[in-house]
């Protein structure tokens, strides 16, 4: 068996002409939807996804607002410019790119973002009403996950899908959006005893731990579909993900590549996001 490519790139080119129709509405109504994007540091992979962040704005009519910091930047100072965004009515989204210097508290910075702005759906107020089923943003990487399950009309109720991986980004928003689509779900992590017993069980496998080839061949079952979160480099440079994808692919029925699969979905449910906080304000 060969696995059918779920095409990342394909998908958010099509959820972007819609995320752009909805922008322009807004626009004509004189709301233009705004996101502001917040860099302390100079990380060189933040200063990437950042620049694809502010650009795939531009290309759906989305207002962005770009604020760069010298990686001295204070918590305080960090705080001070969250609280004026939150009252800026120019702007429905803001993303602090992560991760912070060290001397800066991420969760505090968090916390500090108006939840009704949290378009990465990383506040407290968000988790918790992820956690109930009512979510006001869906985190954006399990969101695209979600988008692409669906591109393929998987049936999601009543399949075993395993996540592999238990971050608060990923692996647990991940488990909670297919619990409330009806799947039975099993949360595994690096550290799981014997992996390869659950992986092999599961219709849906989500991976998503930073550790490269962690799930190989003989640990997918035939016809599952098999989404790789991962983002790693193999030993040649190349961009890998979490999974061994050749022998993967053999077995799978459906599988995401990297790079081309959920990395752009990532981005796309970013805009969505924005575009829903502009529409409900």
């Amino acid at each position: 068996m060969t696995a059918k490519i779920i095409d990342g790139n394909l998908l958010s080119k099509e959820l972007r002409s819609h995320v752009a129709e909805r922008a322009a509405v807004l626009t004509s109504k004189g709301q233009q939807p705004g996101l502001a994007v917040i860099l302390v540091g100079d990380s060189p992979a933040s200063q990437v996804y950042v620049r694809n962040k502010i650009k795939a704005c531009e290309d759906v009519g989305i207002h962005s607002v770009f604020e760069k910091y010298d990686a001295k930047l204070t918590e305080a100072e960090l705080l001070a410019r969250v609280e004026a965004l939150n009252h800026d009515p120019r702007i429905h989204g803001i993303l602090v790119q992560l991760p912070l210097p060290p001397h800066i508290d991420s969760f505090k910075v968090i916390e500090a973002i108006a939840a009704e702005k949290d378009v990465d759906g990383f506040h407290v107020n968000n988790a918790g009403l992820l956690m109930t089923g009512q979510p006001l943003f869906r985190p954006c990487t399990p969101y695209g996950v979600m988008k692409m399950l669906e591109s393929i009309n998987y049936p999601v109720r009543g399949a075993h899908a395993v996540v592999v991986g238990a971050s608060n980004i990923v692996g647990k928003p991940q488990a909670m959006l297919l619990l409330q689509a009806g799947a039975t779900v099993t949360i595994c992590n690096s550290k799981t005893r014997d992996l390869g017993h659950h992986t092999r069980d599961a219709d849906i496998l989500v991976v998503a731990t930073g550790k490269r080839n962690i799930v190989t061949g003989d640990m997918v079952k035939p016809g599952a579909v098999v989404i790789d979160v991962g983002m790693n480099r193999d030993d040649a440079g190349k961009l890998c993900g979490d999974v061994d994808y050749g022998p993967c692919a053999e077995v799978a029925g459906w599988i995401t590549p990297v790079p081309g699969g959920v990395g752009p979905m990532t981005i796309t449910m970013l805009l969505v996001n924005t575009i829903e906080a502009a529409e409900r304000h």
